[in-house]
This record gives C-alpha cells, structure tokens and sequence, in this order.
C-alpha cells in the first residue's frame, strides 16, 4: 500500500543471531496486528505466534487489535528463557563463594 495518507511503520523482530526491521506503508486506522501481517515477518519466522507473543510500540506493551500511528516502531517480543531475578540471585550467590 502507498500513496497519499499512506502511514510508515516500523516492524522490528529480533533473534540471538539477528535483528530485521522493516517498513510497511499502511492506511490510516491499521492494527499493530495487522502491521505485523503485512511485514512478511510471521512467515519468515513461524515461531512467531501473535496469540502467545507480547508486541509494544516504542517499548510499551499494547495488545494486537490496538491502531498504529504513523512513525510507530511496533515490536514483536520473544520469550524470556530465563527469569531475572533468578539469574541475578545466582550471579550474587556466584560472588560469594
């Protein structure tokens, strides 16, 4: 899509080995969902489950069915493999012995 009151948008994923941005030109009133569905990165990446995944835009949590702006970097999160606080407690453990 583009032309006139056609809106940028970011789509950032990002894996151990890489990171892929890419920008998709929408209609005013598109979903962060379907962004994410328009950038090809769902079918790049088929571990990428939008009903499982958290996305921001800019950092900050929102839910799929909410609307993008234009400029918008939305973001699709992965995972955490290993808890915070609980690295950080056996880190601290580490030191002291």
């Amino acid at each position: 899509m583009s032309g006139a009151g056609a809106w940028r948008v970011e789509v950032a994923y990002a894996t151990p080995a890489s990171q892929e941005v890419i920008e998709v030109s929408v209609s005013p009133g598109a979903t962060v969902g379907e962004v994410i569905r328009a950038s090809g990165l769902l079918e790049k990446h088929p571990e990428i489950d939008l009903s499982r995944s958290r996305v921001g835009v800019f950092g900050e949590f929102v839910r799929p069915q909410d609307p993008v702006h234009d400029g918008d970097r939305v973001e699709i999160y992965r995972p955490l493999i290993a808890d915070p606080k609980e690295a950080r407690r056996k880190r601290a453990a580490k030191k002291k012995t």
